[in-house]
């Protein structure tokens, strides 16, 4: 009983300090004039897993929250003065600038927590990627058994065009007991064409089919739409140079070109008779009709 009656108050006591710790970083944070905003956190990582006492999974959760939060505040901030839909290809341009310290903080109060390591791999590319790397190497060194983190540095190593990088992070991913055939089959590959679309269609596809997370899927989706737009823009140009050697002039509209579109099985605007890019936005001819452009209107990221 007496035991028992222990556990119970340094449970009680746990709490109270954690809840005390919360609101007097959320006082000082409210009370912070506007421009303080985008301070550094108050307190390190390594001082907060020592105020947290046995509770550091409690504490975790609490900054992985903030994390949330943070973000989503920013988009909502981002889209209420753009008048706009947040495009999460584009995610530098809401100035995330404490989050590595917020998910740092999360992961090293609890290691082993490995959402914060997945949502920095998407996330902190577009701020700086030495954050993702570091973030994902500590995490491979706390959790090296799980495949999914491999799979993430090996991603970020793939976006920096760093392909060698990339192979020995999905070869040693492709190590562990219950990693997928295809971590080893992106190995080979980052070796063999990693620079190629086809091998970052493959890159993304995984990424797609492994996450839940609906900001990682739709980045996914937008990317592969740019992809497959620089495959038809290539097209385009074959169709207008062989066009403009043929009649030595280039082409003043779509109509000129409109069986050579159709043999090539591009959808055509019924209005403009233009072709239709990933997102069904007509493409536009430039160079008075020597070349071609995505339009302003359209919805595939252009980087």
């Amino acid at each position: 009983m007496k035991k028992n009656a222990l556990l119970v108050v340094q449970i009680v006591v746990g709490l109270v300090v954690a809840v005390a710790l919360v609101r007097v970083m959320d006082s000082r944070q409210a009370n912070a004039p506007a421009q303080f905003a985008e301070d550094p956190l108050y307190v390190k990582a390594a001082t907060a897993k020592r105020m947290s006492l046995a509770f550091n999974g409690l504490a975790a959760d609490w900054y992985w929250m903030r994390s949330l939060q943070y973000v989503g505040a920013k988009i909502v901030g981002f889209e209420d003065s753009h008048e706009g839909r947040m495009d999460f290809g584009n995610l530098a341009d809401l100035d995330l600038r404490l989050l590595p310290s917020l998910l740092r903080m999360s992961t090293t109060l609890d290691p082993q927590f490995i959402a914060p390591y997945e949502y920095g791999a998407t996330i902190l590319p577009e701020i700086n990627s030495d954050y993702a790397t570091s973030l994902l190497e500590t995490g491979i060194a706390a959790n090296p058994n799980q495949w999914r983190l491999y799979q993430h540095l090996g991603y970020v190593y793939w976006q920096r065009n760093e392909y060698q990088e990339a192979s020995e992070v999905y070869a040693a991913g492709a190590k562990i007991p219950d990693a997928p055939p295809w971590m080893a089959a992106l190995s080979a590959r980052m070796k063999a064409e990693g620079g190629s679309r086809d091998s970052a269609r493959e890159v993304y596809r995984h990424l797609y089919d492994s996450s839940s997370d609906r900001a990682v899927k739709d980045m996914v989706t937008k990317q592969v739409m740019r992809l497959d737009s620089l495959d038809q823009i290539e097209v385009l140009r074959k169709i207008l140079a062989a066009y403009s050697e043929k009649n030595a002039r280039c082409a003043s509209s779509w109509l000129d070109v409109r069986n050579e579109l159709r043999s090539a099985r591009f959808q055509i605007d019924a209005m403009t008779n233009a072709p239709l890019d990933p997102s069904d936005t007509p493409y536009r001819l430039t160079e008075k009709g020597c070349n071609v452009e995505l339009s302003q209107y359209t919805g595939v990221p252009r980087k």
